[in-house]
């Protein structure tokens, strides 16, 4: 399982001419880094004499960070059972499975679960960077670098996840044209920007220089 991997391993893994791990196998994992970095951010911003009540709500925030982290560990090897999928299925061009029933049915679920994962991670990445956004950059001062890394690393997941569901989303509405892909990419990455920018400029303030 690649989430049991040492770091080297996982590097010269993915190194590999193989499928997987890939792109949105990076993405999941830029996007759990997000979270990690938050988490730890809300951890040390818990005095409260300094902070007040606000303790509570990074606490909160810490802990729906925690519970991304795991959802988001869960995908990695989710990703390689979903491309081993399209492979078994065998489309190389979109149409190419619909002459017999089981084809096209085989089909579907392959490209469908394939779009699942990296769609997963978007979603988490907009949240990520949503409650980037909420913890006001009120937690402690010695952690912004963390606070910025946690944004940084959440619009790298987002943009990662959304260039591998672009990547599928024209087969995926040829072979299953009820699904609105397309439409939710739009929407996650129009929203991400402009929270990931408004974040951006937030933590920058904090560091005392003009956001650039």
């Amino acid at each position: 399982m690649l989430k049991e991997l040492k770091i080297e391993e996982f590097l010269r893994e993915l190194a590999l001419p193989s499928p997987a791990p890939g792109s949105s196998a990076m993405a999941a994992l830029a996007t759990a880094l997000a979270a990690g970095l938050l988490s730890k951010y809300c951890a040390v911003s818990q005095d409260r004499e300094k902070i007040g009540q606000f303790t509570d709500r990074l606490r909160e925030i810490g802990e729906e960070s925690r519970f991304l982290l795991n959802k988001l560990l869960e995908t990695f090897d989710e990703d390689t059972v979903a491309l081993n999928l399209v492979m078994e299925a065998g489309r190389e061009k979109a149409g190419s499975l619909l002459e017999r029933p089981d084809q096209k049915e085989m089909a579907i679920e392959a490209e469908v679960q394939s779009a699942s994962i990296p769609l997963q991670a978007a979603r988490g990445s907009l949240r990520l960077l949503s409650l980037v956004s909420e913890t006001e950059a009120r937690g402690n001062p010695e952690a912004i670098t963390e606070l910025g890394a946690a944004n940084l690393q959440a619009m790298a997941g987002l943009r990662g996840s959304c260039y591998s569901l672009y990547a599928r989303s024209d087969r995926v509405q040829v072979i299953a044209p009820d699904i609105e892909l397309e439409n939710e990419i739009e929407a996650i990455c129009g929203q991400g920007e402009v929270l990931f920018k408004a974040n951006r400029e937030m933590i920058e303030k904090h560091l005392g220089r003009c956001p650039g």
